[in-house]
């Protein structure tokens, strides 16, 4: 079965991801990127994000969306970019204004319906019910989730399903939220394993991103042998971008990396089965546990 799917996603599309490990922060990029220097094949992402116009934080969802794509990291492990890749890029999404059109993002059910044309408490159930897919999310100063889209989805969908922006909600969300469900969580984790899994074709990287949404105990289970679950463990991708450092608010976040609802969990344990069996006979082939 495949495994690079948005797992359980209505609505929302499954797009390359990585970690934009040399970007932090967020502002214009000017000096910095002036005194990375402009020699050489690739660079680093505050240079990266000059040349392309970007913020540091346009930059960083432009890498997660795989609309930049990471070359081979740096000694020290950051991230670098390789000049085609760029001139790739520009040439794709021809002036930088487009391309932060394409990135723009929005913050929170007021902002996300006013880009609708819809008020806010019809844009959470439609969000809630899985038909508008967050790309992020940001921790609030009283420990809330905050969702953010992508404002160039919001109006595809608001082009798509005009019948959705008016009149009663169908049958089908009626009962999601009598049920008191919310897909958000969800959807964003389809969306996120989606990104990273388009990535990399290694079966060992690619079994680490599936672990990393499992409970521990699943994990355990899945995949008894100690030294396979440390490979797991050294190749597990890092937290999203925008994930917080501040404790109280990581320990909220980190809810938002793991499956949950039994379903969703059976999933991803089925996927990370199938993904270790391509792992361990590539291991076989090769004589050498972890990836090639």
């Amino acid at each position: 079965m495949p495994v690079d799917v948005a797992v359980g996603v209505a609505g929302g599309a499954a797009e390359d991801v990585d970690v934009a490990a040399a970007v932090s922060g967020d502002g214009a990029v000017t000096a910095a990127a002036q005194a990375e220097g402009r020699a050489g094949p690739s660079v680093g992402g505050v240079q990266a994000a000059g040349e392309l116009g970007l913020s540091r934080s346009e930059f960083a969802r432009a890498v997660q969306l795989g609309i930049v794509r990471a070359g081979p990291p740096a000694a020290g492990g950051a991230a670098r970019y390789a000049r085609a890749e760029l001139d790739r890029a520009r040439a794709a999404e021809g002036t930088p204004a487009v391309l932060r059109e394409r990135l723009e993002t929005v913050a929170g059910a007021e902002a996300a319906a006013a880009v609708l044309g819809v008020g806010p408490s019809r844009f959470t159930r439609l969000a809630r019910c899985g038909h508008v897919v967050p790309v992020g999310y940001r921790i609030n100063r009283y420990r809330a989730v905050v969702w953010l889209y992508l404002a160039g989805e919001l109006r595809q969908f608001a082009a798509r399903e005009p019948g959705m922006l008016r009149g009663s909600a169908p049958p089908a969300d009626r009962e999601l939220m009598a049920a008191g469900a919310d897909l958000r969580p969800r959807t964003w984790r389809g969306r996120h394993v989606g990104l990273l899994l388009r990535r990399t074709a290694d079966p060992w990287e690619r079994a680490a991103v599936l672990a990393s949404v499992l409970p521990e105990d699943d994990v355990r289970d899945a995949v008894p042998d100690p030294a396979e679950r440390i490979v797991l463990a050294a190749l597990a991708p890092p937290p999203p971008y925008g994930h917080p450092q501040a404790p109280a608010a990581a320990a909220v976040a980190e809810r938002l990396l793991r499956a949950e609802p039994p379903d969703e969990v059976h999933w991803y344990r089925t996927s990370l089965d199938f993904a270790l069996a391509g792992a361990r006979g590539q291991s076989k082939s090769t004589g050498e546990r972890g990836p090639t």
